[in-house]
């Protein structure tokens, strides 16, 4: 087995396509799947199963890939080592991020990263399923670092470092019944219908969290995954959000106030597997990150 026969199989797993895995790979689609028959010579044992909608694991597939993960990052490791010495980081740095960050200027970060290390190549993804996805990806190593919300303890097997907090406040539409009132509780929110993101953002369990402590049940309806479009349905009279303020920067038409007893503290942070050593250029993209967020 060579690494190119792991580098391959891992490749048509996550993308569930030899098209795509091809088109990953720069390869032609042909080439992906001549190494991926002779794998499976070579370990005596099919590993994909192949129709013509989509490709998925075997049980001989499902135990390989992690493994296969792992001889890629441990492969990339030694290179890093090497690289180090020589006085230049290589590699690459598979970043997942969420769709709407305003805690954090992720393309100015990148910028500066890429302007000090130009040997590093950076792949950065969105996962639709928000933290939750991103939380997966690391724990399947198809990610190495991941820009989170994780309120309270994380998943097992996952290190999250905070950076930043923002209090999440109330938006209301003008002319609301709570619009004018001194304070606003969740108690008061119960029979409201709610603009929010879908289950597995951190703001949503934020949110979530806090109606559940005050014993209070709430309704959703209507899910975005753009931070910054919750206010526009707001506005529009179709609910009311929960909201960090950056996210409201037009406020024609709307009415920002504080939940009075609420745990609406947003955390945004970084996370990693617990369980594999980041490679040098992650550790430099790490340690820029804190030191931009000091």
């Amino acid at each position: 087995m060579e690494l190119r026969h792991f580098e391959y199989f891992v490749a048509v797993a996550e993308e569930r396509s030899f098209t795509r895995a091809a088109a990953r790979l720069h390869v032609v689609q042909s080439g992906v799947s001549s190494v991926i028959k002779a794998l499976e010579r070579d370990l005596g044992a099919d590993l994909l199963e192949r129709n013509s909608k989509r490709v998925t694991l075997t049980d001989a597939g499902e135990a390989l890939l992690p493994r296969a993960r792992a001889a890629l990052d441990a492969a990339q490791a030694a290179r890093d080592a090497v690289a180090e010495v020589r006085g230049g980081l290589r590699g690459t740095i598979r970043l997942g991020t969420l769709t709407s960050v305003g805690l954090i200027d992720v393309p100015g970060l990148l910028g500066t990263f890429h302007r000090t290390h130009p040997g590093v190549l950076l792949q950065l993804t969105h996962s639709p399923r928000g933290t939750a996805g991103l939380l997966d990806g690391l724990a399947e190593g198809s990610l190495d670092l991941a820009v989170v919300s994780v309120p309270g303890r994380p998943p097992a097997g996952i290190e999250v470092r905070q950076v930043a907090w923002r209090r999440l406040d109330l938006v209301l539409p003008e002319g609301h019944r709570l619009a004018e009132a001194d304070e606003v509780t969740i108690a008061d929110l119960a029979d409201e219908r709610f603009v929010d993101f879908p289950e597995g953002y951190g703001n949503r369990v934020v949110v979530d969290r806090a109606f559940a402590a005050a014993g209070t049940r709430r309704r959703v309806g209507i899910e975005v995954i753009d931070i910054g479009s919750g206010a526009d349905f707001v506005r529009e009279g179709l609910g009311i959000a929960v909201l960090p303020p950056f996210a409201v920067p037009d406020r024609r038409g709307l009415i920002l106030k504080s939940v009075l007893g609420a745990d609406l503290d947003w955390p945004l942070g970084v996370a990693v597997s617990a369980l594999r050593a980041p490679s040098a250029a992650a550790r430099a993209l790490l340690a820029l990150i804190s030191e931009t967020a000091a």
